[in-house]
């Protein structure tokens, strides 16, 4: 019985500690969704560029919120340059763009879109410039 309190004492606050993994931290996560729409708008659409230095000003801002949530930056590196991560990011993009009327066939489609972020200030919108 001794041997099952000390070890619920040693484990338990570790378990505590245990940080979720950082496609769990929204803040994270949903800026740097929000930084990949905005990429791939910028990337489709000729008359609408990306603002590539916020853009990175906000990324530097993330992994400084990552490393004071208790991140490393072996840990940030590995979630960032997951396959995986991209995948899944991948995914939940398009179907967004999907949701939004964009198709590859249609390039303007994506100006159309990028348009009505810039109009909006959306979260997306602030990632973009009409050219």
């Amino acid at each position: 019985m001794k041997t099952l309190a000390l070890i619920s004492v040693l484990v338990l606050p570790t378990l505590a500690e245990a940080k979720p993994p950082l496609r769990e931290v929204k803040e994270i996560d949903n800026e740097l969704y929000y930084i990949a729409i905005a990429n791939e708008i910028s990337e489709y659409c000729p008359s609408i560029s990306g603002r590539r230095l916020k853009a990175i000003g906000v990324m530097w801002d993330l992994r400084s919120k990552a490393n004071k949530l208790g991140y490393s930056d072996k840990e940030i590196r590995a979630y960032v340059e997951s396959d995986a991560e991209k995948d899944r990011m991948r995914t939940k993009g398009e179907a967004y763009l999907s949701q939004h009327g964009v198709t590859y066939e249609n390039p303007n489609s994506f100006c159309t879109l990028g348009q009505k972020e810039i109009e909006r200030n959306s979260a997306i919108g602030v990632y973009l410039r009409a050219n």
